[in-house]
């Protein structure tokens, strides 16, 4: 077992501006909050159906209206920021993943921290260890999201594909299946799905964000694909010394 991982070291505290791609979805209003809460200015891009969802944010925020694989919205909204947070949805069949994944990575300017939200179905290096219920998920509910025209899993493996081989100053977090509820605190990590300390394969969606929003400081995570488990979760208590 890999000993588990928090991000208490590292820290880059010198970032200001920052483009969180899917700002008004669950998962992005939360990396709204945190990225306000700890100062930084904040540019959010997002349909323009949507922009309504981050009404709350009115005055704080700048928003960039638009489909997020749109180049030219990218490239409009990531201009001079410091770091870039994408939330990777696997919509319809028409590579909306990998090619809001490309923009991002054509875009964003040189040093800025990248960093990019998925399923623990992404590998890095192929030796993660998954359950019957991923496997399922991956082998027999994708391809009948496909066919429904709904999502493709596979267009998100590309996306990360293309994440892994860039020279940008990338991080992929993977996420468990989560719940709403209060904060936890900062979710733990490990390089490796099937490490038992992600055994209860749960985060809540609020430590989710907490986590990308914290990657964008912590330079220890530059090049790695951490996958997270709730921080009081049965599998992180029992396997983290001290938490």
């Amino acid at each position: 077992m890999e000993p588990a991982r928090d991000q208490t070291q590292g820290r880059n505290p010198a970032l200001q501006k920052i483009c969180i791609v899917g700002a008004s979805g669950k998962l992005g209003r939360y990396m709204v909050q945190h990225a306000l809460d700890r100062g930084h200015e904040v540019v959010g891009v997002c349909r323009e159906a949507s922009v309504d969802k981050l009404e709350a944010f009115k005055g704080r925020i700048t928003i960039i209206p638009g489909a997020t694989d749109d180049r030219d919205v990218i490239e409009r909204a990531v201009a001079g920021c410091d770091g870039v947070l994408t939330v990777l949805v696997p919509r319809g069949v028409n590579n909306y993943s990998s090619g809001t994944a490309q923009a991002v990575l054509d875009h964003a300017r040189p040093g800025a921290r990248l960093v990019f939200s998925c399923g623990w179905h992404i590998t890095l290096d192929g030796q993660d260890v998954y359950s019957w219920k991923i496997k399922a998920l991956v082998n027999v509910l994708g391809p009948l999201a496909r066919l429904a025209r709904f999502a493709d899993l596979d267009d998100q493996v590309e996306a990360c594909r293309r994440v892994f081989a860039s020279d940008t100053l990338w991080t992929v977090v993977r996420g468990s299946d989560l719940e709403e509820g209060e904060s936890q605190g900062l979710p733990v990590w490990s390089r490796h799905v099937g490490d038992p300390i992600l055994n209860s394969n749960l985060t809540r969606r609020v430590d989710f964000a907490l986590f990308m929003v914290e990657a964008t400081r912590n330079d220890e995570l530059i090049h790695e694909a951490p996958a997270i488990v709730g921080r009081q979760t049965p599998s992180a208590l029992a396997h983290t010394p001290a938490l």
